[in-house]
């Protein structure tokens, strides 16, 4: 959807940015599932893997399904832990498969488990992926009580989260969270649109409750880039929201790339772009179209540079 602004990604490249996929859960819009996809780079078995961690959420329940990358074969290795309400149900647990003929433990405590509207918890819980006696993925804020449950030390390879893909359902405000920079916080992303009614369509994408890009004349912008600064850090956005605008049946997705990193655009004519602060002037209206005759080149400057989040915004009337 944005391949206009890339170019020249290798296979492996475009698996971790998360491209779409019509089998992908993500994007399936058959399903009624909140869902949440982290895709982590780390050590286990030997090699250097990609693992998938995939929330879903449903009226329920809530699941989570990881996935580590078998090189060479289609069929990657599976555990999934469901999150019941049950009364009966353990919210703390162990489970145990076999990765490249090496055993790899999953614990997770949910006890305490903080949940909003995302099926990914928000605070006081833990998952832990163990290989070799050491903690090689360790998901949550409950570090410490993961460390002593495990009897296992941190990984000497960190894992690197490369990718974040969340699929929303909502009709006028879509949120979701994410860390441009490991040593930050997360940060609250809010997109909101003003489609019908009689004033011409908007949109506005906010960070922790400053808006730093509104979009006016919507019907004509509906897809667009632009580069902000989220303490001090370029964050590069993309957006297509044809789909809202224009679908038949007046329902549809939009979708989003949040990158960090700072963006040049070459044309032959002249530089453009457009960049604002959190403390910047101006309306901040971003116009992709005219970039589509010139190329974009990155220059990350954040601690994960091939990190990305893609959000699926699911307009339901």
């Amino acid at each position: 959807m944005f391949t206009q602004h890339s170019s020249g990604r290798s296979q492996r490249s475009r698996r971790a940015s998360g491209e779409k996929n019509t089998d992908d859960p993500t994007t399936n819009k058959s399903s009624t599932q909140c869902t949440v996809m982290c895709m982590y780079q780390t050590k286990i078995a030997g090699l250097c893997r990609i693992v998938t961690v995939l929330w879903c959420k449903n009226l329920i329940s809530v699941s989570v399904n990881i996935s580590v990358e078998n090189p060479g074969d289609e069929n990657p290795y599976n555990c999934k832990i469901d999150l019941k309400p049950w009364v009966f149900w353990s919210k703390k647990g162990f489970k145990s498969f076999t990765v490249g003929g090496k055993r790899v433990d999953v614990y997770w405590d949910f006890r305490s488990a903080k949940f909003s509207l995302s099926p990914e918890p928000i605070g006081d819980y833990y998952v832990a992926l163990v290989s070799d006696e050491e903690v090689v993925l360790l998901l949550g804020e409950c570090k410490n009580e993961a460390y002593k449950r495990t009897k296992s030390k941190p990984s000497s390879i960190e894992a690197v989260l490369m990718c974040k893909k969340e699929n929303v359902l909502g009709k006028k405000c879509f949120c979701t969270r994410a860390k441009f920079d490991e040593k930050e916080k997360d940060y609250d992303i809010v997109v909101e649109n003003s489609i019908s009614g009689p004033r011409e369509p908007e949109m506005w994408i906010s960070i922790d409750g400053i808006v730093l890009i509104h979009v006016k004349n919507l019907q004509w912008k509906f897809r667009g880039n632009q580069t902000v600064l989220v303490k001090k850090t370029p964050v590069q956005v993309f957006w297509d929201v044809h789909d809202w605008l224009f679908s038949s049946n007046g329902l549809g997705h939009g979708i989003f790339l949040f990158k960090p990193g700072a963006q040049e655009y070459v044309s032959d004519l002249e530089k453009e772009g457009s960049s604002r602060s959190c403390d910047g002037d101006g309306d901040g209206d971003g116009d992709g179209e005219s970039n589509r005759s010139g190329k974009f080149s990155t220059q990350s400057r954040s601690t994960s540079p091939d990190f990305c989040l893609y959000l699926y915004a699911w307009k339901l009337g």
